[in-house]
């Protein structure tokens, strides 16, 4: 698909999103369906809009008027924003009328919220048999904690994520960015495409209901085998690894850097580095000793192998290490804020970093890219993300409605 101006549109082009979603892990499942070309209508509530215009400060820079929050802007490009007070039954009418030209609804208020106001799943899907509905919750529409609110914090505790998370010695320690939001919205993403594709083979639509809590579950990958095969609890190792050693956060003379040795080969490599960092260490005959030969043994001697390595790496500083480890094909890495990551020359490479024009605002706004690269029908930056209600008026006189009934359902405070 292309624009009129030839612009390739993404591989989504086509497809009406009708969203309901606010904060991150709704607005992140969107915002990505917008970067693959879908025409996304984001309805907010009038003169307040999504929360997240609030979550500031920081602002975007170069505010003429209101400012936009840099948070509601990370998650909100591709979208047209509709103010609409769904409480109202005009504003039920009016999503209903956008909905006969939707192909995907997406919301995420607790369960059970909409059904109130005759717009859940349950309700629309005999007018609107084709439908993807999608909802994002803290806990799915059913389960004894299905009524709950949903936040990144309450699932990274409930999760067992802070459980893993941390120092040995120190508190629980959720992760630095909301992961859990993020792992919903990429698998709304995925739940709503696999709707869409037997939507398309049969006319048929379906309820996609991700709970943030069952996504959590599903994420704690090898931690989750590790238990169910030895029935041990895990325990927090800071940033060492469960199942391989050396795999972790290493101390240099000036700093410190990562080291990934995946298995025993690496760990050859990375001793043969090790050898010329302090000769003085015999390193040579940690490959004779049976506590570091193998992945395995290394594992279960974890304390010794760390102090070992580590006694050694503190030898160079850690411009060495890199250089060193790199000729030498032994993963590592400097350990970089987030200036030093989007100052780095293979993410300027890869155009992670784009500037968007916003309304109202005399600078235009930096975003982070899409990471989605297709030969075909690349990501596209149709629109910036919106100010509050900008597209009211076109989206609803496009659905049908005229001057003069927008201002009387402005008057009633229905838009």
């Amino acid at each position: 698909f292309s624009s009129s101006d030839g612009r390739k549109l993404g591989p989504l082009a086509g497809v009406k999103v009708l969203d309901m979603t606010r904060v991150l892990a709704g607005p992140c499942c969107t915002q990505i369906l917008g970067d693959l070309g879908a025409e996304i209508t984001k309805l907010e509530r009038p003169k307040v809009g999504d929360d997240t215009r609030g979550f500031a400060p920081p602002f975007l820079p170069g505010a003429e008027e209101a400012p936009m929050a840099a948070y509601f802007a990370a998650q909100n490009r591709n979208k047209s924003s509709v103010t609409l007070n769904y409480t109202k039954p005009e504003g039920q009418e009016i999503v209903k009328r956008l909905l006969k030209s939707s192909d995907v609804m997406v919301e995420n208020f607790k369960a059970g919220t909409l059904e109130k106001y005759g717009l859940s799943y349950g309700h629309l899907k005999e007018e609107f048999p084709s439908l993807v509905y999608c909802s994002i919750t803290g806990f799915g529409q059913t389960g004894p904690y299905s009524p709950r609110p949903g936040y990144d914090a309450l699932v990274q505790a409930m999760g067992g994520y802070m459980s893993v998370t941390g120092e040995p010695e120190g508190e629980p320690m959720k992760v630095g960015v909301p992961v859990q939001d993020l792992y919903a919205g990429l698998h709304g993403v995925i739940g709503i495409l696999a709707a869409l594709r037997h939507a398309s083979l049969t006319g048929e639509g379906q309820h996609v209901d991700i709970g943030m809590l069952d996504v959590s579950t599903s994420m704690l990958a090898n931690q989750a085998s590790n238990f169910l095969a030895s029935g041990e609890v895990p325990e927090r190792l800071g940033n060492q690894h469960p199942n391989i050693v050396p795999y972790q956060v290493m101390p240099a003379a000036d700093g410190y850097f990562t080291l990934a040795v995946g298995n025993d080969p690496t760990f050859e490599r990375f001793i043969s580095v090790a050898v010329k960092a302090a000769p003085e260490a015999n390193a040579e005959k940690l490959l004779e000793d049976d506590r570091f030969k193998t992945q395995t043994a290394r594992v279960d001697n974890r304390k010794l192998v760390t102090d070992t390595c580590n006694d050694i790496t503190r030898k160079k500083p850690v411009a060495w290490w890199l250089d060193e480890l790199e000729k030498a094909s032994v993963g590592c890495s400097p350990i970089k804020n987030l200036e030093e990551v989007f100052d780095d020359p293979h993410v300027k490479a890869r155009e992670m970093l784009i500037e968007m024009p916003i309304k109202g605002h005399q600078k235009p706004a930096k975003l982070v890219a899409s990471p989605l690269k297709f030969s075909a029908t690349p990501a596209s930056y149709r629109s910036a993300p919106p100010q509050l209600g900008e597209h009211t008026e076109e989206v609803l006189n496009r659905a049908g409605f005229s001057d003069t009934e927008l201002e009387e359902l402005k008057k009633k405070g229905v838009v």
